[in-house]
């Protein structure tokens, strides 16, 4: 179902051509169930790979953001697969993505992140860390 999955107006559907369903999803439609690194430092590339088996490099058109996570302060990372659908980074994966993370600044102010490729991928405001955990 993953190829014919649609976001429209912000609502999920399963689009063939000969019907159009419309599904509830939860968080995220996809789940990044494996991390893949390779090299070092800033320049280092990841890869994650989805609950269907897709491989899907980090980058410009496959960027990750983070959200504050309600109620709890944590912090919830997500990878753009196509169009508007993302994969939410499982709780484990965060944690070994947290692990290659450090401190650099952004507008003004420090924060904790993540260099991929040469970019920065801010999680949390620097003075924050603790609430990653």
């Amino acid at each position: 179902f993953s190829s014919v999955l649609k976001r429209e107006e912000g609502r999920f559907f399963l689009v063939t051509p000969v019907e159009k369903i419309g599904i509830t999803v939860d968080d995220a439609p996809f789940t990044a169930v494996e991390m893949r690194v390779e090299g070092e430092g800033r320049e280092r590339r990841l890869a994650f790979r989805t609950q269907v088996e897709d491989w899907i490099e980090v980058g410009e058109e496959h960027p990750l953001r983070f959200e504050q996570e309600a109620g709890t302060g944590g912090v919830k990372p997500y990878l753009h697969v196509r169009r508007d659908l993302w994969a939410l980074v499982s709780r484990a994966l965060f944690h070994d993505l947290a692990s290659l993370g450090e401190v650099a600044p952004r507008e003004g102010r420090d924060w904790f992140g993540v260099f991929i490729a040469g970019r920065f991928y801010p999680m949390v405001e620097a003075t924050e860390i603790e609430g990653l955990t």
